[in-house]
């Protein structure tokens, strides 16, 4: 990224609070009213739906938000990850796979200073000039090094009365253990924010809370209606209220300490939505002729511990929001069997019936798609699957366990959850000098925030290499 200066922020500062998960249908239309701050930003500045990536999730979306790269170019397409062609073999992504720069990898070559709490990928923590940075909620505990530099952790330790909570177990029954933990986490994350910001320098400041995407996982059905499990009066079923209101009250006192000089901005990575069930891939692909096992399984197993006949192997996927699936090719796998050549009208014809045969639990014609990495991104690098599926839409999850009695569930595989994540995040911008209005704007994409970001700091981007583009409309706002 270029450094050709413009004067365009003069010595104004920009912060980002970070909100994961959060859609619009929640906190711009049922909760506006309840949530004072954020209806005073919505009402004077700027709003509107941002766009996520493919896939939506967590990990990558802010990164791609955070370097204006897709999935593609990062090579980072979720949580987990396949290790080249093995069959059994995973591995996490942490911020070592993230080689793209960030913003405030940006920021600091051009000597401006950086606050960065909890965005994810952050364990281990980067050592990064005129940063100082606390990792986020993939962090295995409090006894790692955490922090940038590292005697930062002391103070966060300090101002978190010695637990500083990365995240809460969440896919549990045990619904009022995750209440306590999420709120308590949530305060603790604030005291820390609040701490830095008036403590440390910085011309740019961004934090992530991952508390909004653990409450809709675990509190859903409680609190929208239209959930298929939705009991009305439960005692949750204002927990969505509660929770944003505390958020609420702290985003307003951290405006207030960031100041008449910055321009303000509440972020998310993605939406949420309610979960209709989880559709069994594999045990489907097995049906389709496309998976086989030497041994059937006898109960619910994990597909990486299942037996299967590789000989007889076209095809297997894994679970989780979208499924990816992998063909057993020969050459490339170990005991592959599909002939390179065929590679790829097998591709086509899978997702055909991905796209065209599959129904929901009624019987009824799933809205699947299909994506094949290279075509979606352009440059598809690292470790990427071969197909990318959603299930109606993102309402059903994939399930890539087999042994189940049929090809839909009505829990997660993993544990219990009671949302999935849409493609919609939230925009908010706010400038404490001037009334913009509450102009929504359209067609944000999160591939735009980065360039945007940097835009407004003079710093002139690079067409060439980047995925999204300069807002011109927040830029001159």
């Amino acid at each position: 990224m270029a450094n050709e200066k413009t004067t365009t922020m003069k010595n104004r500062k920009i912060a980002i609070i970070g909100l994961d998960s959060v859609p619009p249908e929640l906190m711009f239309q049922k909760l506006l009213n309840k949530l004072p701050n954020i209806k005073k930003m919505y009402e004077r500045g700027l709003h509107g739906n941002l766009v996520t990536c493919h896939p939506p999730i967590t990990v990558p979306a802010w990164m791609v938000m955070m370097t204006g790269k897709n999935p593609g170019k990062l090579g980072i397409y979720g949580f987990r990850h396949r290790r080249g062609y093995v069959y059994k073999d995973g591995y996490i992504v942490n911020s070592t796979h993230v080689k793209e720069e960030t913003v405030w990898q940006v920021l600091g070559q051009e000597g401006k200073k950086s606050i960065v709490l909890g965005i994810p990928p952050g364990y281990p923590p980067k050592q990064i000039e005129n940063c100082e940075i606390v990792s986020c909620f993939i962090t295995p505990s409090m006894d790692k090094a955490f922090t940038n530099p590292p005697e930062l952790k002391n103070e966060v330790l300090n101002v978190s009365k010695g637990k500083y909570i990365f995240d809460v177990t969440f896919r549990t029954e045990n619904r009022d253990a995750i209440k306590k933990e999420l709120f308590e986490m949530t305060e603790k994350r604030f005291d820390v924010a609040e701490y830095l910001v008036k403590n440390k320098p910085w011309d740019f400041f961004i934090m992530h809370e991952i508390g909004f995407d653990r409450l809709h996982h675990a509190f859903w059905k409680f609190f929208d209606p239209t959930h298929p499990k939705y009991v009305a009066g439960n005692q949750y079923e204002h927990l969505d209220e509660e929770y944003y209101k505390m958020v609420d009250g702290r985003i307003g006192n951290l405006v207030t300490l960031f100041g008449e000089d910055c321009l303000t901005f509440v972020l998310s990575d993605h939406g949420s939505k309610g979960m209709h069930g989880a559709f069994c891939v594999n045990q489907w692909l097995e049906k389709e002729g496309y998976l086989a096992f030497k041994t059937p399984p006898s109960g619910v197993t994990d597909i990486e511990k299942a037996d299967i006949d590789w000989s007889k192997t076209k095809a297997w996927g894994w679970g989780g929001y979208y499924a990816r699936i992998f063909f057993n090719v020969e050459g490339r796998e170990p005991n592959g069997i599909i002939d390179p050549k065929d590679l790829e009208s097998e591709k086509k014809k899978l997702a055909d019936k991905i796209n065209n045969s599959i129904v929901d639990d009624k019987g009824r014609k799933m809205r699947n798609s299909v994506f094949e990495p290279d075509e979606l991104y352009g440059t598809a690098l690292g470790d990427k699957p071969d197909l990318m599926a959603y299930f109606g839409d993102l309402n059903w999850r994939s399930a890539g366990t087999v042994g189940h009695d049929s090809l839909y569930l009505f829990e997660n595989d993993t544990g219990p959850d009671d949302s999935v994540h849409s493609m919609n995040g939230i925009f908010l911008m706010y400038d404490p000098k001037r009334n913009l209005g509450g102009r929504e704007l359209r067609g944000l994409r999160i591939e735009d925030i980065a360039p945007t970001l940097l835009s407004m700091y003079g710093i002139q981007v690079p067409k060439d290499s980047i995925d999204g583009h300069v807002l011109e409309e927040v830029v001159r706002a």
